[in-house]
Parts: C-alpha cells; sequence; structure tokens
C-alpha cells in the first residue's frame, strides 16, 4: 500500500506552468514532425494509434464488441467491432477515427495547463497498456510497445520540467498532426485510393455525403487545435 500512495503522489503531483518559450519551442519541434517528410512518415504512426485507439474506445462505449486492432507499416490501421451494422453506435465508431487524435491533444492540453504533466504521461501510458491487448499483429504490437517504452522513458527518467516539456511536445504534437491526417485523406479519396475510408463509409451509413465528414473532421480537428492552444498559451 505504501508503495501505491507514493505511486499515486507522484502521478498526481503538478508542476510549474511552462514559460512561453517552452510552450512555442515544443509547438515549434512538434511542427516541425508534422511538416518534415522525413520524420512525418515515422510520427505518423502515434497517430495511427490515436486513431485506431479512438475507434475502439467509441466502439466500447457504444455497446460494441471488439474483436481487434491492427496497425501496418504503411501507418495504416484497422479496429474490427462487432454489433449493428448500422445505427448511431457505428456511426460514432467511424467518426472517432479523425477526430480522435485532436479530442485526445485537447484533453492532453487540458491536463497540461492543471499542471497535471506526470499525470498526463501515466495516463497516455494506460491508455497504450490497454490498446496493447487489442492488437492483433506484430507490427502494431511493436509500434506500440516502442511508443509506450519512449514514454515510460520520460516518466522515469526525466526531471518534472522534462517531463512537462516532454507532455507539452507530446500534446502539440496530436493538436497539429490531426488536421494533416484529415488532408491527406481527402488527398487520398481524390486519387481514388481510399475508396473505403471512414469517410466513405459514413457516407453509406448516413444522408450525407463523403465530403461533407471530411469537413467535419477538419471542422473538429482545426477546433481543437485553437482551442488546445488557447489552454496552453492563455
Amino acid at each position: 500500500m505504501e508503495v501505491l500512495g507514493r505511486f499515486w503522489t507522484r502521478v498526481t503531483a503538478t508542476v510549474p506552468d511552462l514559460s512561453t518559450t517552452v510552450l512555442l519551442a515544443t509547438a515549434a519541434v512538434a511542427a516541425v514532425l508534422v511538416l518534415s517528410p522525413a520524420l512525418w512518415r515515422p510520427a505518423r504512426n502515434v497517430v495511427t494509434i490515436a486513431h485506431e485507439g479512438a475507434h475502439g474506445l467509441v466502439a466500447l462505449a457504444a455497446g460494441r464488441r471488439l474483436a481487434g486492432i491492427r496497425l501496418h507499416s504503411d501507418t495504416s490501421g484497422l479496429t474490427v467491432s462487432a454489433g449493428r451494422p448500422t445505427g448511431l453506435g457505428m456511426v460514432l465508431t467511424c467518426a472517432a477515427g479523425y477526430t480522435g487524435p485532436a479530442l485526445f491533444g485537447l484533453g492532453a492540453a487540458a491536463l497540461l495547463g492543471a499542471g497535471h504533466a506526470v499525470g498526463l504521461l501515466w495516463a497516455l501510458l494506460g491508455l497504450l497498456a490497454l490498446l496493447l491487448v487489442q492488437i492483433r499483429n506484430w507490427y502494431g504490437m511493436w509500434s506500440v510497445l516502442v511508443t509506450g517504452g519512449i514514454l515510460f522513458a520520460a516518466t522515469w527518467w526525466l526531471p518534472p520540467d522534462g517531463q512537462a516539456a516532454f507532455a507539452a511536445l507530446a500534446t502539440w504534437f496530436l493538436l497539429l498532426a490531426a488536421p494533416r491526417a484529415v488532408l491527406e485523406l481527402q488527398a487520398a479519396r481524390r486519387r481514388r485510393s481510399a475508396s473505403d475510408s471512414d469517410a466513405d463509409q459514413l457516407a453509406r451509413l448516413t444522408p450525407f455525403p463523403a465530403l461533407f465528414w471530411v469537413a467535419f473532421f477538419l471542422l473538429v480537428d482545426v477546433g481543437a487545435l485553437v482551442l488546445g492552444a488557447r489552454w496552453l498559451l492563455g
């Protein structure tokens, strides 16, 4: 019990607010990760993890049975759930993927703004652990373990200020990467190489066309970015 008590104290500890300079610097690093073609390709695996994790969380919340998640080396992914093939639950599950990373980022911004950088990193670790048990392929397992290992190293070895800066970097990355993923989706749809995308599935499930859903994804993601930046920068 004493060990658990010390762990809980560590997780719930607050850290001083990051300076505007540090917040802008971490935002700049995150922007480089998102905008650099060489860095974006490996970093996009994190977006895929958040995307498929959001599908899985909403599927469970909607009463569907999660059958497994696969992550692929081309940064695509697949979440399989069992339940009604139509209806609100299926619509919410499909809509969660491209909005999930941004909403995770918005939640991270709220925690970071409240001084809970350490708690944020451990919460992300907990979500990765839950995701890991649903992974059904080796690449997906490797991808989640590497991401979790980086997070664990940051929580275990970095000083409090370093943990806060790392948490800010992760938050900015999620907020900035989400809109780019949507723009890539639409570019793939224009090339007719994404005929079974989330937007196209939603078009079949609802009266609204796929382009409406692409616009919806982008609106949510940009809104989360603006709101998250406002929370972080005050």
